[in-house]
């Protein structure tokens, strides 16, 4: 029996036998849908079902152990970027951020707020990469072989977006503690403290206030890092990769899994980076407006300022996601994120499909 939130659509018969009793992995033909490397090379070796209740699972897990970690790893320079996104004047450049960070607390200092990070986006992870999956699947299935052949990256980018929709909203509370406690020195020693005192100033309900800017954010940051990866992966085994993805070692694979995430890391923090001061101005101020921040820091302002430290962060970030993501996927037995473009043959066959 397969878990109820998981529409029949998404099982064949083949996939709920395995889901029963044990059984090899069924093979999923790449010219069904071609951006979805069913590793064929690999099937019989496969012990999780694709797009079964246990390939959801593992999906999940994998974003859990490439979000949480990563972004804890990151909260020195998360630090100095919100301070400098608050308060300009006095962080004026990164190197006087951390000058200025480490005088006032030393370097427990620059490790504020570690702990909703860390809770915050291992659950925004889950989210994001296992309902990624999900949804990616399902909407391929919705519109048909066809149509899913020829747009594939409206379908990533709808995927992405309702995964990340859905992420946010258990993300949201965490990221609001994290915020007020980087940028009000003395506010908090941490999380346990910290968001008792966040509720009992800003209520309940003050946990979700930046939800609407948080998705203006991360939303398109999701939508870019997913679509722009998948298309970035297509185009390095088409014009780098001096073979087929299904001809290159595992370490291979995740050397261009590591590369596009890191472009594509590169183009989510451009994007999504006037929400990224949004959110920071917001859950800094009880009586932060989102009209108000804008007026005060214009649209300039908001598109560039702490951005270099940023692209510098999420590029990085973003790649080291990728890496562990697949790591995983490869460590339980499925095949990479991203596939090499369909072959003519695929292609014809989806056309007549």
């Amino acid at each position: 029996m397969h878990s109820s939130w998981l529409p029949d659509s998404v099982y064949g018969t083949a996939a709920l036998a395995c889901l029963s009793q044990p059984c090899q992995a069924q093979h999923v033909p790449s010219s069904r849908f071609p951006f979805m490397m069913a590793a064929p090379d690999e099937s019989k070796q496969q012990k999780i079902p694709l797009y079964s209740a246990k390939y959801y699972q593992a999906c999940t897990i994998g974003g859990i152990l490439a979000c949480g970690p990563t972004h804890t790893s990151v909260t020195p320079l998360d630090v100095v970027k919100c301070n400098m996104q608050i308060d300009s004047k006095r962080y004026s450049s990164i190197g006087i951020g951390f000058k200025i960070t480490l005088a006032e607390g030393g370097i427990s200092n620059l490790l504020r707020g570690w702990a909703p990070t860390f809770i915050g986006y291992s659950i925004q992870g889950a989210g994001k990469y296992g309902l990624y999956e999900y949804f990616k699947h399902l909407y391929a299935e919705m519109a048909g072989a066809k149509t899913a052949a020829n747009y594939q990256t409206p379908l990533f980018l709808a995927a992405s977006a309702s995964a990340e929709f859905l992420a946010d909203i258990g993300l949201c509370p965490m990221e609001a503690v994290k915020v007020k406690i980087q940028t009000s020195p003395g506010y908090a020693k941490g999380l346990t403290d910290g968001l008792p005192k966040f509720v009992q100033e800003n209520g309940v309900a003050g946990l979700w206030k930046g939800l609407v800017p948080l998705w203006g954010r991360q939303i398109p940051y999701t939508m870019m890092k997913f679509a722009a990866f998948e298309n970035i992966v297509q185009a390095l085994y088409t014009n780098v990769v001096p073979k087929p993805k299904s001809d290159c070692s595992k370490t291979e694979q995740l050397g261009v899994s590591f590369a596009a995430g890191y472009l594509a890391g590169i183009l989510c923090a451009v994007i999504s980076h006037p929400a990224d001061n949004l959110v920071s101005k917001l859950n800094a101020s009880k009586e932060a407006t989102i009209g108000g921040v804008i007026n005060e820091m214009g649209w300039w302002q908001l598109a560039t300022r702490g951005l270099p430290l940023r692209i510098a962060m999420i590029g990085t970030l973003t790649a080291t996601q990728w890496a562990i993501y697949d790591s995983f996927k490869v460590y339980v037995g499925l095949p990479t994120t991203g596939a090499a473009p369909p072959s003519e043959n695929e292609g014809e066959h989806a056309k007549k499909a």
